[in-house]
């Protein structure tokens, strides 16, 4: 039976448990309607107090026939409607293979089209079902996987099923998070590109579905999976790690079963460090310390697992004591300079220039050693001010 001959006689045979005869049985017919129409089912239909779809209704029945034509279903055992067209396309993927017999569920777009059938639509009904289930994926916060189908400068295209979507670049993790030094924007996007065709584990965290707007967050997913492993681990715990990232306001140190926290660049060390990829590189083994657990964000600590060298600091060093320290940069309000190892001091523009014309670049250059005054020592704040001897 075809979606064309449906028309001048329909052919209903009650479902069975065996799919492999349905076809057979489809063309025996057992009981036959001549000349069958909408109109002559609806009416039978109303005679055996059968529920009546209506349009813009989702409607239950099964597959009675496949062509090119589209598929025809069978609802009730008294009506007849076909799918066809673009109305096949099923955004929830679950028709995408069907045989004979299988139970199907369309939107009815029309009581009677100009076959006598019911016209139906898989991609309504698909379409309800595809964004009731990210409805249910948002609320219940599942993990699922998600295909980069694209990439632009704001973030990624995704597919959630066969839904489209998109995943920022705010919500990727650090391990797919695009680096570029100086953000240039062409080379963030090449970066995201190579991103396209892999799978992603993501949350849903955003569904529109009057506008079609769909987000993810791989951040979350991978937060969301942190916190259920973080709870073997308290703050003060000491780690064995490695370093994943280095990034301008730290390290990030992946750390036990795929745990991952960041060593903020002010724990990096007692003494200041203008960039961490002057003392860690990507691979490098660390060692820290828990500082704190917020979430699944983990920081972590470097400097902790060593003793502060500024309770010591003033017994080393005394105001009014006369010091070399060696010169690591320069800025408009003053030089920093390294009396040791572990204590930094700050000598002041205004305890340099002594003449204000003067560019204090002639007075002193980095790398250089020079002769200094300690004028104030702080141990708890981590200050020491220096002028020149």
């Amino acid at each position: 039976m075809t979606a064309d001959s449906v028309s001048e006689d329909i052919t209903i045979q009650p479902q069975t448990a065996e799919k492999e005869e349905q076809t057979q049985k489809n063309h025996n017919a057992i009981i036959t309607y001549p000349h069958a129409s909408t109109d002559m089912g609806i009416a039978l239909a109303k005679k055996q107090s059968i529920m009546l779809p209506k349009v813009g209704e989702l409607t239950r029945g099964v597959v009675l026939d496949i062509s090119k034509n589209g598929i025809v279903v069978n609802i009730e055992g008294k009506l007849t409607g076909l799918v066809r067209g673009k109305e096949l396309d099923d955004e929830s993927g679950q028709y995408s293979k069907l045989s004979i017999g299988d139970p199907v569920e369309a939107t009815v777009l029309e009581m009677e089209n100009e076959q006598g059938m019911l016209e139906l639509s898989f991609r309504q009904a698909g379409h309800r079902k595809a964004w009731d289930l990210l409805s249910e994926l948002q609320e219940s916060g599942e993990i699922v996987e998600a295909k980069i189908i694209d990439a632009n400068k704001g973030g990624l295209m995704v597919k959630v099923g066969n839904v489209e979507g998109f995943l920022p670049v705010s919500q990727l993790t650090v391990e797919h998070y695009p680096r570029v030094e100086g953000g240039d924007k062409n080379r963030i996007l090449d970066r995201l590109r190579t991103h396209i065709n892999q799978m992603f584990k993501v949350k849903v965290i955003t569904v529109r579905e009057r506008e079609e707007k769909l987000i993810v967050s791989e951040k979350a997913a991978w937060e969301k999976q942190q916190t259920a492993q973080l709870s073997k681990y308290n703050v003060g715990d000491e780690v064995s790690g490695r370093a994943t990232g280095v990034v301008d306001f730290g390290v990030f140190v992946e750390f036990g079963d795929g745990l991952e926290g960041l060593v903020h660049i002010s724990e990096l060390a007692w003494q200041r460090i203008d960039n961490p990829s002057d003392v860690v590189k990507v691979g490098d083994e660390i060692k820290a310390k828990i500082i704190s657990v917020d979430g699944g964000r983990v920081s972590l600590s470097v400097k902790k697992l060593v003793d502060d060298p500024w309770k010591k600091a003033s017994e080393k060093y005394k105001v009014g004591d006369k010091v070399q320290g060696k010169v690591l940069k320069i800025n408009p309000y003053g030089a920093f300079v390294e009396l040791d190892r572990d204590i930094h001091g700050l000598a002041h523009v205004s305890e340099l220039n002594e003449k204000e014309e003067q560019d204090m670049s002639k007075l002193l250059k980095v790398g250089e050693m020079h002769d200094f005054k300690i004028l104030s020592i702080e141990p708890a704040a981590h200050r020491l001010g220096l002028g020149i001897a």
